[in-house]
Parts: C-alpha cells; sequence; structure tokens
C-alpha cells in the first residue's frame, strides 16, 4: 500500500480545498502584483528614470504604468538597460542577477540572454507548487505521488560567465532545483548536466529500468525521441513495459496537438496530460483542471500582465506592432480575442513583449491558449494564416489522411517560372507515407473553408501551394546545423524567404 503517498495526496487536496491558489479577485490581485513590483524596484536605475514611486501615488497605478513606461521588445531592452545589468547592480531589478537564460527560439540568429533573478526563480517555484496543488482536482493513484519524475530539459552543465553562469532556461530551473524535489528528480544532474543530447538520451534509456517514474515533463518533439529511444534500447511494446506507474506528462514549449497521436502511441493505455506555459521569461500558466488543455493564467504569482490586441488595433498586415497600440490590463480583455502578451517580472522586465498572442477561452477561470507567436503570421499575400490556424491544418491533415506529419514549416516564395507567390509547405513525417498531392489538397481545401481571407487569397495573389514531405528526422538535422538538439529548441513553423530556401537546398 502507498502509505506515503495517500499521506501526500491527502495533504495536497486538504491544502488546495482550504486555501485555493487562485485569487478571488483576479484583477486586483494583478494591481497588488504589479505595485509590489513597482516598490522593489523603485531605487533601481530604471525605477528612478520612469518614477515608480509617482507611479504608485497615482490614482490608477495600472494606467499610470501604462502611460509612463514604453512597451520594450528584446533588443530595446538588452541594449539599453540589460547589458549594463551584467556588469552593475540595481539596473533594472536589485542586485545583479547570478544567471541568464540563453533563448534564441526558433529564428536560429544569436542567442539572446535574459536576466534571471533569484526572485524570478522563487516566483517560478510559486507558479510550479500551484500547479502541483492542482492535481487535487485529477483522479490519479496515491501511488503516483510516491513516483520518480523525468523532467527532458536543455543542459544543466551551464556557462560560467564573469559573475554569472548562463544557459537555457530548463537548464537553470534544473540546477536550482528544490529540495523537496531532489528525490524524485529524474534522470538526476549528473546525467541532466551532459551536454551533447543523444549522449543524454543514450544514458537515459540505459538507467530507465531503475526508475519507476510516475510523471514526465518536456518539449513533445524531444519526449518523444526520447521515449522511443528507451523504448527500442529496452526491447519494449510501449513506454508502460518499463513505467507502469507512469500517469501525468506536463507538456509545453509548442502546442501539443501535432504530436499527440506519436505520443500516445508509445503508451499502453491514456495518462493525464497538462499543458504549461514556460518561457525563457518566466512560468506564466498551467492547466489547472481535467477535461481542457487551457491554462490558469498566474495572475497572483509575482507578475503582472498586459495585453496587445492581435488585429488592426495592435499591429500591422505584417506583424509588426504599431507605435501608440492598444493596450488593455486584465479588466478590460474580452474571451475570444488573440493577444499579444506583455509581462513585467522580477527579473526586470518591464512591459516586454514575449512575441507569444494567446486567447482567453474564460476569463472567469483565468483560462488561456496560446494562439502563436506574432511573427509566426503567414500573411505576405493577405492569407493571413496565425500559428493556430496551420497547427489545426494540419491535425485535419493527419485525421484524414491517416498519417503522421511530426513537424512542418511553411512560407511564402515565389514561383521561378513567372515570380507569382505561392505557399511552400515542407512536412516531416514521423512513420509511414503520405502523397504530396494528397497533402497539398487536404490543407488548401481545409484552410479555403475555415479561413475567408485565405480562400480570397487563393483566388488572387496566392497562385499555388506546394507540398515536399521528408522524415521528421531529416529537419532535425537541418535545426542541429545551427543549434543543439533538445531542452527548449522549437523547429520553426513559419520561415521567411531566405531560410525556407535554406531547407529546400538542406533537404535536396
Amino acid at each position: 500500500m502507498a502509505f506515503y503517498g495517500h499521506v501526500i495526496k491527502a495533504l495536497i487536496q486538504t491544502k488546495h480545498a482550504l486555501l485555493p491558489h487562485e485569487p478571488g479577485d483576479p484583477g486586483a490581485a494583478q494591481e497588488t502584483q504589479l505595485r509590489e513590483l513597482l516598490e522593489t524596484a523603485r531605487n533601481t536605475a530604471f525605477g528612478k528614470y520612469y518614477n515608480f514611486a509617482g507611479l504608485l501615488e497615482a490614482e490608477d497605478v495600472r494606467v499610470a504604468y501604462r502611460k509612463a513606461v514604453p512597451l520594450h521588445d528584446y533588443h530595446t531592452m538588452n541594449e539599453q538597460w540589460w547589458k549594463q545589468q551584467r556588469r552593475n547592480p540595481d539596473i533594472t531589478w536589485p542586485g545583479r542577477p547570478e544567471f541568464f537564460a540563453l533563448s534564441s527560439g526558433t529564428t536560429g540568429k544569436k542567442s539572446k540572454r535574459i536576466p534571471v533573478t533569484d526572485n524570478m526563480l522563487e516566483c517560478t517555484q510559486r507558479v510550479g507548487r500551484a500547479q502541483a496543488e492542482c492535481l487535487a482536482n485529477f483522479d490519479l493513484p496515491a501511488e503516483l505521488f510516491e513516483k520518480d519524475i523525468l523532467m527532458l530539459t536543455s543542459s544543466a552543465d551551464l556557462d560560467e560567465k564573469d559573475g554569472w553562469k548562463e544557459g537555457e532556461i530548463s537548464g537553470i530551473n534544473v540546477s536550482n532545483m528544490p529540495e523537496f524535489m531532489e528525490g524524485v528528480y529524474k534522470p538526476g544532474l549528473e546525467i541532466a548536466q551532459i551536454a551533447d543530447w543523444d549522449e543524454r538520451v543514450q544514458r537515459i534509456a540505459e538507467e530507465a529500468p531503475s526508475w519507476d517514474v510516475g510523471g514526465l515533463a518536456g518539449i513533445p518533439s524531444w519526449m518523444v525521441m526520447m521515449l522511443r529511444k528507451v523504448i527500442k534500447h529496452n526491447r519494449l511494446n510501449n513506454i508502460h513495459d518499463i513505467w507502469p506507474n507512469l500517469s501525468v506528462y506536463t507538456t509545453g514549449g509548442v502546442a501539443f496537438e501535432p504530436y499527440r497521436e506519436v505520443f500516445e502511441s508509445l503508451l499502453d493505455h491514456p495518462i493525464v496530460i497538462m499543458d504549461t506555459y514556460l518561457a525563457s521569461e518566466g512560468f506564466f500558466a498551467f492547466n489547472a483542471r481535467p477535461d481542457t488543455m487551457a491554462m490558469e493564467l498566474a495572475l497572483d504569482h509575482g507578475m503582472y500582465f498586459e495585453f496587445v490586441p492581435h488585429d488592426e488595433r495592435g499591429f500591422d498586415a505584417t506583424g509588426t506592432i504599431l507605435e501608440k497600440p492598444v493596450v488593455y490590463d486584465f479588466r478590460q480583455v474580452e474571451e475570444g480575442v488573440d493577444y499579444a502578451l506583455i509581462v513585467s517580472t522580477p527579473a526586470g522586465a518591464w512591459r516586454y513583449m514575449i512575441g507569444d498572442t494567446i486567447r482567453f477561452v474564460d476569463k472567469r477561470k483565468m483560462e488561456i491558449v496560446i494562439t502563436g507567436r506574432t511573427k509566426y503570421f503567414l500573411n505576405v499575400v493577405g492569407s493571413q494564416l496565425s500559428e493556430e490556424k496551420l497547427n489545426k491544418a494540419i491535425q485535419v491533415l493527419n485525421e484524414r489522411a491517416g498519417s503522421q506529419v511530426k513537424e512542418f514549416a511553411v512560407g511564402a516564395t515565389k514561383r521561378a517560372e513567372d515570380g507569382e507567390y505561392i505557399h511552400q509547405w515542407v512536412l516531416g513525417l514521423e512513420t509511414g507515407k503520405l502523397d504530396a498531392e494528397q497533402a497539398k489538397q487536404l490543407i488548401d481545401e481545409h484552410l479555403q473553408e475555415v479561413n475567408k481571407n485565405y480562400a480570397v487569397a487563393r483566388k488572387k495573389a496566392l497562385k499555388d501551394l506546394r507540398v515536399k514531405v521528408v522524415p521528421a528526422d531529416r529537419l532535425y538535422a537541418f535545426l542541429e546545423q545551427t543549434k543543439k538538439k533538445g531542452g527548449q529548441i522549437k523547429f520553426p513553423k513559419v520561415m521567411g524567404e531566405e531560410q525556407l530556401g535554406e531547407l529546400l537546398a538542406f533537404l535536396g
């Protein structure tokens, strides 16, 4: 009998019932978070420059903050403030950050350095504990609470710099694991610090028989590759053959639905799948209840959020934010509208544009879904395709063609023969075969059916689609040319013409 598991489960359920993690008044909670951020940073260089002390005296601190402090992207924040913070204290947050998270997103360009302070690590752990408490909402066996948790992260072997350490955010978080997690965390720091992805996964496969894994966490693309390695190395039929108590998978980083069929094919029976919104800049949202993949925004955990409508009120047709966009706080957002997310955090990020778009699906429950990236918006000829619509097209393709497209990329390019615009798709198959012409027809028909702007574009400037089908491993090989495998690395869904040309040339 899982005595300790029953005790832990009972404690979680009691805590969740008596002290709910979610705020009773989300709008008021957000004002409190902003006030605490401004108060803490009022004597920093940034706080003095923008008169945080004066903002705290305003009748509506949220409106005053919005008017006084401009929106920042990475370039402006880094060039004007964060670079100084690597050498000097009290620039955008008290003291100097001990860590910087390297984040290149999906562009393949030089890595960004996002500050990670002790307060930010505490904030991330608070959100993590809130998600753990929400396990009380799920029908999970008591035995689970005694089992190991395998977190597939980037390397925890951080690089030492002049007074700070740097690496991907998941590696930084693992290196600062709370003590209560140390006994159940797998694969352990020794393996997590192996820099080479293939070597790290090989060690996981070798050690897998000695672990009793009840929960998994990591980006789905790399999780699938790791599970396949464990199954192949240990000559299994499925992953439950070796980890029969596996009950929960915490996904994140990219949309899960395109990977669902492949992931579930590696299991013996269904498990609970929980989504998370964990970025280099913070842990913003998590799945808090069953029967939905929507995530509860962490409105009461140390961060302040604002929202720019991802339409003509906030962006032009190329996905570039307007000089004076409409900006809302939580009080003003509406369900069913896409917003670019703006964050202010205890890492010294102020009105910082993450680059993601979200949509509230239940404002009362504070629940959102991620709908894409502000720049993952294919609109060269007015087709207005968001990442969400592209993901859905692939999901429909897999359902109707019986295919297993695991990764994909799409971009607008010109036909060599006449200079007319087309959409070039590259589809990465997990297994099996897929006829390119069939894929073209199914994608085109679906997008015209659900997106009137795309349908209009197909009758005018968008003359055709072309589809190239390749094994998914070939796409990862292309990614590996400029990036390390695993961790937080994601394959770009939308490519510019130059990058798309490079991909096609690589694939031959």
